[in-house]
């Protein structure tokens, strides 16, 4: 009696119904193992990005940019072709056998291990870190509704906070008596757990869930076994061919911008302080680490609600509105404090508030496009508007404009970024009444039989 009624509180609370517990449970571990191997290793990839200076970050990013165009095409095959859970593992697979290879690396031949190799991590590790939590957003975009992911995708997010701050911890804890190589094998070994629980996700998915057709027998294929087809280079055409794609490739080339001015100018604020790579690898954790609990802060106490009450698309200016009273209280104030500040209530409303509501817009796309479109708007749209960030960042420092010169640029941006924020959440509005409307009627349950609900699919 106790334990059924601890359930229905927390159920009340959380608003989840008893089915959707495990699936959302399920979601949250996923994202935990996939955040805690990302930030096992993230502290001390920034630190190797440094060794040749600021500038050479910048080229870092165009290399980045052109490493995840080149593989774009290939996920886009691999979409087109296997079934959802297998280029998911497949996917994961190979960045847990790169993270093995750069630990034999270490271990067998310490001696090539230098900058050049240091910077070839640095491109690795950004466009790991894109693809691992692209797919993770891609399979909840397929597996909950619009309705559930306005619900659940805060909640969920809560597991990957908890990772976020789990991996820095943990990578603190057995660096020095594994030493760092042995943080690479945790971290694949991390990536396989993600995998399992990617598995249990999906298939946690109901038969006939699938937003994509039926097999011959008029019995809708489990989404899992499904292929979604069509040409690996679909996702970038489709992107282009739709506004509300492209609506949201823009938002997300913003984001990337305004982060990155962020990024580097902390860079060159640590710069300034001196120190070695070991005193900037301190820092820049306990940057993350400040981040983090204020993003659990955020989740735990108002994420959830603020999507359900006031609606994605005044979830989505959140965060430009946060980028314009930062830059004119960094431009005020001037200081590594201030911009501490800033960056850490910048990221933690992004990945509170901005990114469950940006990943709600998925979830009235086709299954072809929260795959393939995603891929190269998450990756490739994220990259590109990193190198225009730093380039412009480089540019307003040649200029010598300082801090003041970067909110001139920034506040504008920003509120053209709300208006975008404020457009997308009323698209989707209209996209999902539109596919409501193209439904077939539910047919009404005879008196003494269960009712019938559409399936949850999107």
């Amino acid at each position: 009696m106790t334990t059924s009624l601890k359930q229905t509180r927390l159920g009340a609370l959380f608003k989840l119904r008893r089915d959707e517990a495990v699936p959302v449970l399920l979601a949250g571990l996923f994202f935990f193992c996939v955040l805690t191997a990302l930030m096992v290793l993230r502290p001390a990839r920034d630190a190797l990005g440094m060794q040749r200076g600021i500038e050479a970050v910048r080229w870092l990013f165009m290399g980045t940019a052109l490493v995840t165009l080149l593989a774009n095409p290939v996920f886009g095959w691999l979409v087109s072709r296997l079934p959802r859970l297998t280029f998911i593992a497949a996917t994961y697979v190979f960045f847990a056998l790169s993270l093995v290879g750069f630990h034999l690396l270490l271990v067998l031949a310490p001696e090539a291990v230098g900058i050049t190799s240091g910077q070839v991590f640095y491109v690795w590790f950004s466009v790991f870190n894109l693809f691992a939590t692209m797919l993770f957003w891609a399979l909840m975009a397929d597996r909950f509704t619009l309705e559930q992911s306005k619900r659940f995708f805060a909640l969920i997010s809560v597991g990957g906070t908890l990772g976020a701050i789990f991996g820095p911890w943990l990578a603190s804890v057995l660096a020095r008596p594994l030493g760092t190589p042995a943080l690479l094998l945790v971290s694949a070994g991390f990536l396989m757990l993600a995998l399992g629980a990617a598995w249990a996700v999906a298939r946690s998915q109901r038969s006939g869930a699938a937003s994509d057709g039926a097999d011959g027998s008029g019995q809708a294929e489990r989404p899992e076994h499904a292929i979604i087809g069509g040409s690996a280079w679909q996702g970038l055409k489709a992107v282009f061919a739709s506004r509300y794609l492209l609506g949201i490739a823009v938002y997300v080339i913003i984001m990337a911008v305004v982060a990155t001015l962020l990024y580097f100018t902390r860079l060159q604020m640590v710069a300034a302080l001196g120190g070695d790579m070991d005193q900037r690898t301190a820092l820049f954790a306990r940057i993350d680490l400040i981040t983090q609990l204020t993003t659990l802060v955020l989740q735990a106490l108002i994420a959830g609600r603020v999507m359900e009450r006031f609606g994605v698309h005044l979830t989505l200016m959140l965060l430009p509105l946060t980028v314009v009273l930062g830059f004119v209280g960094l431009a005020i104030v001037g200081t590594l404090a201030a911009l501490i500040v800033f960056e850490a209530t910048f990221r933690a409303v992004q990945r509170a508030l901005t990114r469950p509501a940006r990943e709600t817009l998925y979830t009235v796309v086709s299954r072809e496009d929260k795959y393939k479109s995603k891929a190269f708007i998450d990756t490739f749209g994220y990259r590109g508007g990193d190198v225009a960030g730093a380039q412009v960042e480089g540019l307003l420092g040649r200029l010598g404009m300082g801090l003041a010169g970067l909110a001139s640029v920034a506040i504008p941006l920003a509120l053209a970024w709300a208006a975008l924020g404020l457009w997308l959440g009323r698209a989707q509005q209209r996209l999902a009444a539109e596919r409501e409307a193209s439904l077939p009627p539910v047919p009404a349950a005879a008196p003494g039989e269960p009712s019938t609900t559409r399936s949850p699919t999107p």
